[in-house]
């Protein structure tokens, strides 16, 4: 079974987000934040279905009934998408922010946490899914997106993917 399956047996289908047809037959998934001031990014060009789950992060209720949230351990980012295609397996934990944005330090709380809820998944596949090399050898990628308006879109590349160094090399 592939990472990818497992994740979709793992994981409710409520704290996902499906891929959708995109006008040229490609597919493309549109995270929304639903919350005011009520803001989405489209991102084109992702892999097919049976190589790619979608994440909504924010569905992983805080675990603030267990730790102090002092130090921001409590956060987590927007999404999570994680890709197995032929070439490459990846993991992009997406934080978003409307208008100004937040503070580098709270960005980077919320990435942190999208690590730590990867690494929760991780341990829960090979210890309950008894798969020793789940989610290993995937390439650990953070964005950051601010100032969002109405509308932005950008493009899933399957040979590059580019993060944020200042806050990858905080992570």
């Amino acid at each position: 079974m592939s990472d990818i399956a497992i994740l979709k047996e793992m994981i409710q289908k409520n704290a996902t987000v499906p891929l959708e047809d995109d006008l040229d037959r490609r597919n493309k998934v549109i995270l929304k934040e639903p919350k005011p001031p009520n803001y989405y990014v489209t991102i084109r060009g992702m892999p097919d279905d049976d190589n790619v789950i979608i994440i909504n992060a924010d569905e992983f209720k805080s675990p603030d009934t267990i730790f102090n949230g002092k130090r921001g351990e409590c956060k987590r980012a927007d999404f999570i998408i994680i890709a197995d295609t032929d070439n490459k397996k990846v993991i992009i934990c997406i934080e978003m922010k409307a208008g100004k944005g937040g503070t580098m330090k709270d960005i980077t709380a919320q990435l942190q946490g999208a690590k730590c809820f990867v690494a929760y998944c991780r341990e829960i596949g090979q210890s309950f899914w008894d798969h020793p090399n789940f989610l290993q050898d995937y390439k650990l990628r953070f964005i950051s997106i601010t100032k969002i308006t109405q509308k932005t879109t950008t493009r899933f590349d399957r040979e590059r993917i580019y993060a944020n160094q200042n806050l990858a090399s905080k992570l």
